[in-house]
C-alpha cells in the first residue's frame, strides 16, 4: 500500500518494493506511450475517415497534446515534491486511459482533439513524480540503469500502440482500437495505487538542504543557472524533436512510400523496433553506469553523443532506401544506437537536481522538451509534407522527415558540450 515518507525518515525500502515499484512505474510509463503513440499507426485510416490534411494530423500528434502535457507538468511537479507521488501517478494514469477511450467516439477534428488534449491532461502527472520515486529509490551509481529500464516504457508502448493499433484497425478499425487500448490501463491504475511503494526522500551526499520548500520559479533559476543541465536539456529537447516526428509518421511513411499496410507494419515493422529499442535501453544504461563508476558522471552524456554519431548515417538511409526491408533494416541499426539517451539524460538532471527540486526539475525538462520536441517534431513535419507535396506527392512525408533528422548533429554537439562541462566543473557529482 503506497504511504507517504517524508524527507527526513531512515525507513529504507525493502528490495522487494523498490523492484515492485519500479515495474508499476515502467508498466505505467508503457501505457502512457501506448496511448499516446497508437494514434501513429492510425493516422491514415483517421486521415481518410474525417479527412484531414497532414498539417491537421501533425497538430494532433504534436502540439494540441504536448501544450498541455507540458505546461500542466509543472504544477503537478510541484505537488509531487509536497505529496504523495503514488496517489498523483494512479489518478493521472485512470484519467489519460480513459481519454484515449473517449477518441474512438470522436466524429470530426475537434472532437478528436478535445480528447487527445484530455490525454495529455492526464498524462502530465505521471513522469516527474516518477522520476522523483526513483531517484529516491536508488543511488546515484544505480540510477542511469533503473531510470533506464523505466525509459523502456517509451520504446514498448510505442511499438505496442503499433501492434495493438495495427492488428485492431485491420481487423476492425481505428476506433475499436483507442477504446481497446485505453480501458485497461483504468485497471491497472488501481494495482499501482495499492501496491506501488512511496520512498523516503532521499538526500545526495553532495547535496544542499534548503530551509523551505523551493517554488517552482527557484526550480527554473536553479536548472538554468547550472551550465551542464542547459546542455543536456537542450540535447535532449532536439533529439526528442526528431524522435517524435520519426515515431509519429514513420508508419504514415512506410504505408505512403512502401505500401505496407497496418497489418505488417504491427506484426513484422514494430517487433524489431521494439527489440532493437529495448536492446539499446538496457546496453546504455548498462554501459552509462560502468562508465560512470569508473571516469565520473560527464561519462553519460559522451556516451550519448558517441552512440548518435554512429547512428546518424544509418537514420540518413533510412529516408534515401528505395526498399521497405532495407528501409527497416537500417532503421532497425539507427534505433540500436540512438535510443539509449533518455535513461542516463534523466539520470544526470536528477543526480544534478537539488533534493527537493527532483520533480520540478523532471517537469521542468519534460517541459521544455514537449513544447519544443513533441510539440513543434511532428507538427512541423505535418506542414513541411504539406509544402513539399505540390512538388514530390507522396513522396513528401520521406523528405519531411528527412529535414528534421537533418538536426541531429546539433543534438551530438549538446551532449557532448554537457560532457565537457561535468568532467570540469561537476567532479563530486559522480561520486
Amino acid at each position: 500500500m503506497a504511504t507517504a515518507a517524508p524527507a527526513s525518515a531512515g525507513v529504507e525500502v525493502s528490495a522487494t518494493a523498490r523492484k515492485v515499484t519500479l515495474f508499476l512505474l515502467t508498466v505505467t510509463y508503457f501505457f502512457s506511450y501506448m496511448d499516446r503513440q497508437i494514434l501513429a499507426i492510425l493516422l491514415e485510416d483517421i486521415k481518410a475517415d474525417l479527412l484531414l490534411t497532414d498539417t491537421q494530423l501533425g497538430f494532433l500528434s504534436g502540439l494540441a497534446f504536448a501544450l498541455f502535457y507540458a505546461t500542466l507538468g509543472i504544477p503537478v511537479a510541484a505537488l509531487a515534491d509536497r505529496m504523495n507521488r503514488v496517489n498523483i501517478i494512479s489518478i493521472a494514469l485512470a484519467l489519460w486511459s480513459a481519454m484515449t477511450a473517449v477518441c474512438g467516439l470522436a466524429q470530426n477534428f475537434a472532437q478528436l482533439l478535445a480528447a487527445r488534449i484530455g490525454v495529455g491532461i492526464g498524462e502530465a502527472g505521471s513522469s516527474p513524480p516518477s522520476h522523483s520515486i526513483i531517484a529516491d529509490l536508488y543511488p546515484v551509481e544505480k540510477r542511469a540503469l533503473a531510470l533506464s529500464i523505466y525509459a523502456l516504457g517509451v520504446t514498448l508502448g510505442s511499438a505496442a500502440g503499433q501492434m495493438f493499433g495495427g492488428n485492431l484497425t485491420y481487423f476492425f478499425d481505428w476506433r475499436v482500437a483507442f477504446i481497446v487500448i485505453g480501458l485497461p490501463g483504468v485497471v491497472l491504475a488501481i494495482f499501482v495505487k495499492l501496491f506501488a511503494t512511496e520512498p523516503p526522500r532521499r538526500a545526495e551526499p553532495n547535496a544542499v538542504a534548503d530551509a523551505d520548500q523551493p517554488s517552482v520559479a527557484d526550480g527554473f533559476r536553479s536548472i538554468l543557472s547550472n551550465p551542464a543541465a542547459r546542455w543536456m536539456i537542450a540535447g535532449v529537447t532536439i533529439t526528442s524533436a526528431i524522435g517524435y516526428a520519426l515515431t509519429g509518421f514513420t508508419p504514415s511513411y512506410l504505408q505512403r512510400s512502401f505500401e505496407l499496410n497496418t497489418l505488417q507494419i504491427g506484426n513484422i515493422v514494430a517487433p524489431l523496433l521494439a527489440i532493437a529499442g529495448v536492446a539499446s535501453g538496457l546496453g546504455g544504461g548498462w554501459l552509462a553506469n560502468r562508465m560512470t563508476a569508473r571516469d565520473g558522471l560527464w561519462r553519460q552524456p559522451w556516451m550519448i553523443a558517441a552512440l548518435k554519431t554512429i547512428a546518424l548515417p544509418f537514420l540518413v538511409w533510412f529516408y534515401w532506401a528505395d526498399s521497405a526491408w532495407i528501409a527497416v533494416g537500417v532503421y532497425f541499426v539507427a534505433l540500436l544506437f540512438q535510443s539509449s539517451y533518455l535513461g542516463p539524460t534523466f539520470a544526470v538532471i536528477q543526480t544534478l537536481a537539488p533534493l527537493k527540486m527532483r520533480a520540478v526539475w523532471a517537469a521542468i525538462t519534460l517541459l521544455i522538451i514537449n513544447l519544443i520536441g513533441l510539440g513543434l517534431g511532428p507538427t512541423l513535419t505535418g506542414v513541411l509534407s504539406d509544402m513539399f507535396a505540390p512538388q514530390y506527392g507522396t513522396e513528401s512525408l520521406r523528405y519531411a522527415l528527412l529535414v528534421i533528422a537533418s538536426f541531429t548533429p546539433v543534438a551530438i554537439f549538446c551532449y557532448w558540450r554537457a560532457s565537457v562541462l561535468l568532467k570540469r566543473d561537476y567532479p563530486k557529482a559522480a561520486a
